[in-house]
C-alpha cells in the first residue's frame, strides 16, 4: 500500500490556497492515502530535473508535484502550484539525500550554477574568503556536496551566504551558516544531529523517515485530514535531530535544558514526557507555573501521544492545581485569600505594631525569605541569609519583622484562610509523610517562574532516582518575582545540563533587537551562577522591528489598527497576529480600536482558541505563545515599567533592581513572541528600556 508524506514547505503554503483548491487537495490525497496511488493519475513531466518527479491534476489550473521513489512505497507531496509554475518548478529542482544527516534536501542547482561565475569574479578582488579556515575534508564530512563546496569557496561576505538560503540544500546551508557564525566543525556536526554510520543516499524512503524536520508521514486518511486541518500545529512539536539525544538520554538523577526564546525548550520537554511515558516506568507529570501554559502543553502532547499507553501515562497540571489536589485529599477545599485582602492585612499589622516597613516589604520578606527558606521560628529568621533583599535588617528590625509575620499567620488561622503558597507548603508536608509518591517522573516547563515552595512540592511528589525531574527554562524570561537555587531545594542537575542556542521561531533581526534589552543584565542561572545570552542566534532573516511614538493613546491605537490592516492585506490571517500590552485595560482598548476599524479581534483571556481573530492580551498572557506578527503597544515611560510594579529605591535597593530586571524580561518575552514582524509603539515619552536599543 502506498504511503503519503507531505513536505513542510507545502504545509506552510496550504493555508494561503483558495478554499476550493484546499478542498480538492484534501479530496485527491485522501483517496491516495485510502488505497494506493493507482486511483490518482501521476504523470511524469517532460524535462524534469529529477526523474522521480510526478505531477497530479488538482483542478484545471492547479497541479501537485509529487516525489515518487525508485523503490519503496512512500510518495511525498512537495508542492501545489498553478499549472505552468508546477512544471517550471519540476524543471529547476531536484531532491537528494544529505551525506552527513541522511535526510532529504530539495535544492535548485541551476541557480547555484548561474550565480557561481559572478561570485568567483568578485572573489578575485577580495583577499579573504569566509571558509578559507575550513578544509575540504571537514566540509565534505558535514554533508557539503561538490557544487555547494565550489559555491562556498568563492563566498567573501556573510550577506552572500544569507542570500543563498533560498536555493542551497537546507542541511548544507545550515552547516555553512554554523561555520560562518564561528562554530567549529565538531560543534556544527553536533547541531546537525549527524551520525557516524554511512547512509545510503539512494534510499529515499529511509531518508524521508529520517526527515521529521522536512516531512510528515501520514498513516491513513484520518491522519491526513488532521494534518490539513492543523498544518502549522505539527511544526510546533517538531524536534530537531540535535535535540533528540537530550530527549532519549538516561540521566542518573534530575536534568535540565536551558535556552533562549524559540530554541525549542518546550518541544524538548514535551518529547521528554512522551519518551518517559513510552517506557512505562510509571506516571509522568508535566507541569508549569500558570494555567494558560498547561493548556498549551496539553495540546502539544495530544499531537505527540501516538498510543493510548503514552496518553494514559501523562498527566498535565500546573503547580497550584497539584498542590490544591493534594491538599483537598486530606482537608476541605481551601478558602484562598485575595490579593487585596492580603495587602490590607499587612497594612493593618504594620500600623498596629507601628513598624517602619511598608505592607509590600513585609509581604515580600514573608514570601522571598521566610517561605523560600522554610523558616519556622524567630531564631531561624535571625540567622537567615537574605540574599537578594537589598534593605539590611539588624537584630531588632528582624525581631519586628518576625512579630509582623507571626501576626499574619495568626490572622490567616483565625479567618480559616489560605494563600496559594501556604496550600503548597501543607501539600508538601503531606507528600513528605507518604512512602508512595504520586509520580515516577516530573517534567517542568518555564521553570524560571516557580517559587521555592513549589519546587519543594515537586521534589516531594517524585522519588529520588534516575530521570526523576526534568527541567526546561530560561531565566532571561523570568516574568515573576520568584527566584530559587535548585540545590537549596534538594534538586541537583550538576553535569546533567544542556543548552539550546538556535532560535527556530524568531527572525535574527527581531531576536538581536530584543536581546539588546538584556545586554549587560546580571541574570542568575538558578544554580548558583550567572546565565548568558552569548551564542543565541536565529538562522531566519526578515524585516527589522518597527518603532513608533505618538502624542496620545488614541493616536497610538489608530496607528495600531492601520498596522494590523496592513498585515491582513498582505495575506496574514487574523489568528496569526497578536497584540501585547502591559495592562489589561490597554489590551482591552486595543481590541476596541481594532473592532472599530472593522478588524475581527478578541481578548486572549476570553476568546476561544479556534476563533479566527486578532488576539490582544497582557504581556504576562503572551508567555508561551507565538504569532507571525506581534504589536507591543503602550511601551511608554510611565507604562513600562509601571511605577506600581517597582519597589521604591529607598525601601529596598536590591528589590528595586530585581523589579526592574523582571519588567525588562517581561518586555523581552512579549517581543520574542513574534516570528516574522514586530511593531513596538508608545505615546508620550518612550520607555527607558527602549532608549538603550
Amino acid at each position: 500500500m502506498a504511503k503519503l508524506a507531505i513536505h513542510r514547505d507545502f504545509l506552510r503554503e496550504f493555508g494561503d490556497l483558495e478554499r476550493e483548491v484546499q478542498d480538492r487537495v484534501e479530496e485527491i490525497f485522501t483517496k491516495f492515502a485510502a488505497a494506493t496511488h493507482a486511483g490518482v493519475h501521476l504523470e511524469k513531466p517532460h524535462n524534469a530535473r529529477d526523474p522521480r518527479f510526478r505531477t497530479v491534476r488538482i483542478t484545471q489550473f492547479w497541479r501537485g508535484v509529487v516525489l515518487a521513489p525508485d523503490t519503496g512505497d512512500v510518495f511525498t507531496l512537495l508542492k501545489v502550484l498553478p499549472h505552468d509554475a508546477a512544471y517550471d518548478w519540476a524543471e529547476r529542482h531536484k531532491v537528494s539525500v544529505n551525506m552527513a544527516t541522511g535526510r532529504i534536501e530539495i535544492h535548485d542547482p541551476g541557480v547555484v550554477a548561474a550565480t557561481l561565475p559572478e561570485l568567483a569574479k568578485l572573489a578575485q578582488h577580495t583577499p579573504a574568503r569566509i571558509f578559507e579556515h575550513v578544509s575540504d575534508a571537514d566540509l565534505r564530512r558535514l554533508g557539503i556536496d561538490d557544487q555547494t563546496l565550489a559555491f562556498a569557496r568563492v563566498l567573501t561576505d556573510i550577506s552572500q551566504l544569507e542570500a543563498s538560503r533560498a536555493f542551497l540544500p537546507q542541511n548544507q546551508w545550515d552547516a555553512l551558516y554554523g561555520l560562518a557564525a564561528g562554530l567549529t566543525p565538531e560543534e556544527v556536526w553536533a547541531e546537525l544531529g549527524a551520525a557516524t554510520q554511512p547512509y545510503d543516499t539512494q534510499d529515499l524512503t529511509a531518508a524521508i523517515e529520517r526527515s521529521p524536520d522536512r516531512v510528515v508521514l501520514v498513516d491513513g486518511p484520518a491522519e491526513l485530514m488532521e494534518v490539513f486541518r492543523h498544518p502549522f500545529a505539527l511544526w510546533r512539536i517538531y524536534l530537531h535531530p540535535s535535540q533528540r539525544e537530550i530527549v532519549t538520554a538516561r540521566y542518573s538523577g534530575s536534568a535540565r535544558v536551558t535556552g533562549g526564546p524559540g530554541t525549542g525548550k518546550t518541544v524538548v520537554a514535551l518529547h521528554r514526557a512522551h519518551h518517559l511515558a513510552g517506557l512505562g516506568a510509571g506516571p509522568v507529570l508535566v507541569t508549569t507555573f500558570i494555567s494558560t501554559l498547561s493548556g498549551s502543553l496539553e495540546a502539544g502532547l495530544k499531537l505527540l501521544a501516538d498510543s493510548p499507553k503514552a496518553r494514559d501515562g501523562i498527566e498535565v497540571r500546573h503547580v497550584d492545581q497539584l498542590s490544591h489536589r493534594i491538599f483537598s485529599e486530606v482537608h476541605d477545599r481551601p478558602a484562598i485569600l485575595r490579593a487585596a485582602e492580603e495587602k490590607a492585612i499587612w497594612r493593618k499589622i504594620a500600623k498596629r505594631l507601628t513598624l517602619p516597613f511598608t505592607e509590600a516589604f513585609l509581604a515580600e520578606e514573608w514570601r522571598q525569605v521566610i517561605l523560600a527558606q522554610e523558616i519556622t521560628d524567630a531564631g531561624e529568621y535571625l540567622a537567615a541569609r537574605r540574599a537578594g533583599r537589598g534593605r539590611r535588617l539588624g537584630p531588632h528590625q528582624r525581631e519586628q519583622v518576625w512579630e509582623a509575620i507571626a501576626e499574619f499567620g495568626k490572622e490567616l488561622e483565625q479567618r480559616s484562610m489560605w494563600t496559594h503558597e501556604t496550600v503548597c507548603v501543607e501539600a508538601t508536608r503531606l507528600l513528605r509523610d507518604r512512602a508512595a509518591k504520586p509520580y515516577q517522573h516530573i517534567v517542568v516547563d518555564e521553570a524560571q517562574d516557580l517559587h521555592p515552595v513549589q519546587w519543594r512540592l515537586l521534589r516531594a511528589a517524585v522519588p529520588k532516582g534516575p530521570d526523576d525531574i526534568f527541567i526546561a527554562g530560561d531565566t532571561h524570561q523570568r516574568i515573576y518575582s520568584n527566584r530559587v537555587s535548585l540545590r537549596e531545594v534538594d534538586i541537583n542537575v550538576a553535569g546533567r545540563s544542556s543548552r539550546l542556542r538556535i532560535n527556530y521561531r524568531t527572525t535574527a533581526e527581531i531576536l538581536a533587537w530584543s536581546l539588546g534589552m538584556l545586554r549587560g543584565e546580571p541574570i542568575d542561572d538558578m544554580d548558583g551562577g550567572l546565565d548568558t545570552v552569548a551564542g543565541y542566534r536565529s538562522e531566519t532573516h526578515g524585516r527589522p522591528p518597527e518603532l513608533n511614538g505618538f502624542s496620545t493613546q488614541n493616536a497610538e491605537l489608530a496607528a495600531l489598527a492601520a498596522k494590523v490592516s496592513e498585515w491582513l492585506n498582505s495575506g496574514i490571517a487574523p489568528g496569526e497576529i497578536g497584540v501585547a500590552a502591559r495592562s489589561g485595560m490597554l489590551a482591552d482598548a486595543a481590541v476596541r480600536a481594532l473592532e472599530l476599524a472593522g478588524i475581527p479581534a478578541g481578548s486572549l483571556a476570553k476568546t476561544p482558541d479556534d476563533a479566527e481573530v486578532v488576539r490582544a492580551g497582557t504581556m504576562h498572557r503572551m508567555k508561551g505563545l507565538e504569532f507571525r506578527c506581534v504589536a507591543v503597544v503602550g511601551v511608554g515611560e510611565q507604562q513600562v515599567p509601571p511605577l506600581s510594579a517597582i519597589t521604591p529605591l529607598a525601601d529596598d535597593e536590591q528589590a528595586h533592581r530585581n523589579d526592574l530586571q523582571r519588567e525588562r524580561c517581561l518586555l523581552f518575552v512579549a517581543c520574542t513572541r513574534a516570528r516574522e514582524r514586530l511593531y513596538v509603539s508608545w505615546h508620550g515619552h518612550r520607555s527607558t528600556f527602549l532608549s538603550q536599543q
